[in-house]
């Protein structure tokens, strides 16, 4: 007689819970092991993201400027040969370049979270390729980093675009400069006659525009300060001090400490000056200057104005003819090289770069054009009476008709402005010369 099974007949048999457990697996590993598979391929079909080393940076860093230093003039008038980049330049220095490119990178992405991208560093590239004004220094610069595209972005592109960036966004940032604007805004509202401008907090200064197409001849009337000005740069003048006084918050005048007239970074850069010429004399023009130079009052104090360097007011004190005087109050704003010292950001030693197939472009051959007025970006504030330098890789400006203690290296290869260092700048000055304290 046939023994009848012991368990109830609602549950399985040892050999058909089998077979319903490995079904059951199977039915879930199966897309599993379909899923791993296809995000693994999507892993190999992206390259790993590349890094850089601080020493691998310092290395490239070093070879950048030894391009420079070979193109750098070497004064007939030192009868010693020209030194090694070694002795010019101390590892210190290197260093300091590459920990202050990446601290700005840094500081973009954490205090504007504006991190730089792979496709604004091929945009610098390009910008250099086709704008350099020094094409075979540029080739020089790209053959010295091996011709390699990631690399040339990180450590070609990526400090310029970065010193150029975090000049902007600091310049007019109101979390940075708000109370100051206030404290200003407050000293004006209860000084607001021009003879109360010496009893305000901010620093006073007088200056002098004169019209003189021969500027050789013309003495300096016994101002404290005085510029003198072509006919072009007279009408400028004009022209910009009258929207002062017309469009409240202009920022554009020519005669304040922070901002003193134009240069040219291409004429510069090859012949050490600029040479204004080319003016319109068509009596439109002539009829519009006249316009703007009667509407110029004399003795009211500006609104308050804003340059990328200070707040100021301004009041014309005199204008006689061809001269202009000015009494002007600004209130200077810290430093950008004061406020980076007090960030913190952290920089890691392989800084990550934002992946990006780089493309070399080829270089555009047009170079300098002797005798022509380029507009730049990053160029220091307008100004008048400035030292200029050329070094036969950069051209440096440095001072003005006010006594400025700033200024800016133009480095022709690449299309890039640089400011000049406070930090231990010597004494402010107008119209200082070429032989000036070493920048």
């Amino acid at each position: 007689m046939k023994k009848k099974s012991t368990f109830p007949s609602g549950f399985f048999n040892l050999r058909e819970l089998l077979a319903l457990l490995i079904c059951t697996t199977a039915t879930y590993l199966l897309p599993l092991g379909t899923s791993l598979a296809f995000f693994r391929s999507e892993a190999l079909a992206q390259p790993p993201q590349r890094t850089l080393t601080f020493e691998e940076r310092l290395s490239y860093q070093r070879a950048i400027e030894g391009v420079y230093w070979r193109h750098r003039i070497w004064p007939k008038e030192n009868s010693n040969p020209k030194p090694s980049l070694d002795v010019v330049m101390s590892q210190a220095q290197l260093e300091k370049k590459v920990k202050d490119y990446r601290r700005n990178s840094q500081v973009l992405e954490d205090y504007w979270q504006r991190p730089i991208t792979a496709e604004q560093l091929q945009a610098e590239i390009d910008r250099m390729a086709r704008n350099s004004k020094q094409p075979e220094v540029l080739q020089e610069l790209f053959e010295a980093l091996g011709n390699d595209p990631f690399v040339i972005a990180e450590c070609l592109a990526r400090p310029a675009l970065a010193e150029r960036l975090i000049t902007n966004w600091y310049a007019y940032d109101q979390r940075i400069h708000g109370e100051l604007k206030q404290r200003a805004e407050a000293e004006l509202q209860a000084h607001p006659s021009i003879e109360q401008t010496k009893q305000l907090g901010g620093k006073y200064t007088e200056i002098e525009f004169v019209k003189s197409d021969d500027a050789r001849n013309e003495s300096n009337h016994n101002a404290e300060h005085s510029v003198k000005l072509d006919s072009r740069g007279w009408n400028e003048t004009v022209q910009k001090l009258a929207a002062t006084f017309t469009k409240p918050g202009s920022n554009q005048l020519n005669a304040q400490p922070c901002s003193h007239g134009a240069v040219s970074p291409c004429s510069t850069a090859q012949n050490a000056s600029a040479q204004r010429g080319g003016y319109s004399n068509s009596p439109q023009i002539k009829n519009a200057d006249l316009q703007a130079y009667q509407t110029i009052p004399v003795g009211k104090l500006s609104s308050l104005q804003e340059d990328e360097r200070c707040y100021h007011a301004t009041a014309v004190l005199s204008k006689e003819g061809d001269r202009l005087k000015l009494a002007t109050v600004s209130w200077l704003k810290e430093s950008l090289e004061s406020w980076m010292t007090k960030t913190q950001s952290q920089v890691s030693v392989a800084m990550p770069a934002p992946g990006g197939n780089y493309t070399l472009p080829k270089i555009s051959e047009g170079g300098c054009i002797e005798d022509t007025w380029t507009a730049t970006n990053g160029a220091p504030s307008a100004r008048a009476g400035q030292a200029t330098v050329w070094t036969g890789t950069e051209m440096i400006i440095w001072g003005g008709s006010s006594g400025d203690t700033t200024g800016g290296r133009y480095n022709p290869s690449t299309d890039t402005w640089t400011p000049t260092s406070t930090t231990n700048a010597p004494e402010a000055r107008g119209g200082p010369t070429g032989g000036m304290d070493r920048l």
